[in-house]
């Protein structure tokens, strides 16, 4: 009988396994990227409703000549996809995103992936490094699960590891300006009877000062996570969603349009017996 495989581990899936891997960079082309917005959005319209969004003009807003981080929390295997749609669709940038076990999933370099090796802090540090560098191209976009491993939906509280705490740091140093914003994702049914992604940009945090101490600032970054989390969390509890725009909204099936012409036909009352 074989072992049921714990839903969610506390060990990250390098350390768990113990396998060496050397760091992989990114490695992109035209048309690699044309054809990972191709599949990774096909994946997304066959599976949901809808993708709706908010609170973009957090990003929109802020200089244009200063590098940006997105966080967000990892709580199932649709985030990274998520993540690369938010870069390309919504912002139309290339995302720089790190993966565990990329030696499994070699082809998502061409999409703009890159290696992380939890195992080896020598490779780790390689992977840090690499973020610096290339948050500091414009073209891309960096994208963070500074949790550091796959937690429920709704975990609380927030803990991250200080990986996102230096790079941003670093690329303040180098820089001279980094832009943080927290991104809270959340797969739910509202009327259809597929599921929709919804994403929540938070307040910008904008990071000026390397020399912050990096515990506060994870403290702060948590805090930001925490909030739009929560207040994400709210909005969809009291169903106010008007204000979201879409990446894409499905025509109805057409089950789906009988139910709704039948919901408006007036039938005449049926009377007592």
């Amino acid at each position: 009988m074989s072992i049921q495989e714990k839903l969610y581990p506390n060990v990250p899936p390098t350390k768990l396994r113990g396998k060496d891997e050397e760091f992989k960079p990114a490695k992109t082309s035209r048309f690699w990227l044309w054809v990972a917005s191709f599949f990774f959005y096909n994946m997304l319209q066959n599976r949901f409703f809808a993708f709706r969004y908010t609170g973009e003009e957090n990003v929109f807003e802020a200089d244009k000549g200063t590098p940006t981080i997105l966080f967000s929390p990892h709580c199932n295997w649709w985030d990274g996809i998520v993540m690369y749609n938010i870069t390309h669709r919504i912002f139309h940038k290339e995302i720089r995103l790190m993966v565990e076990e990329l030696n499994r999933f070699p082809l998502l370099r061409r999409g703009g992936a890159y290696s992380v090796n939890k195992k080896s802090p020598q490779t780790a540090m390689k992977a840090l490094q690499y973020s610096v560098d290339v948050v500091g191209d414009l073209k891309n976009m960096l994208c963070i699960f500074p949790q550091g491993i796959i937690r429920p939906p709704f975990f609380r509280p927030f803990k991250f590891q200080t990986g996102l705490a230096y790079i941003a740091q670093k690329a303040c140093a180098r820089y001279g300006k980094i832009n943080l914003v927290p991104v809270a994702v959340d797969y739910c049914f509202l009327r259809d009877n597929r599921p929709e992604v919804i994403a929540q940009f938070g307040k910008r945090i904008e990071l000026t000062d390397p020399n912050i101490d990096r515990k506060e600032l994870t403290a702060i970054l948590e805090n930001a996570l925490t909030e739009v989390s929560d207040e994400q969390f709210k909005t969809i509890q009291k169903g106010e969603l008007d204000n979201h725009k879409f990446v894409f909204k499905q025509h109805l099936k057409w089950y789906r349009k009988i139910e709704q012409t039948l919901k408006q036909i007036d039938l005449p009352p049926v009377a007592d017996i």
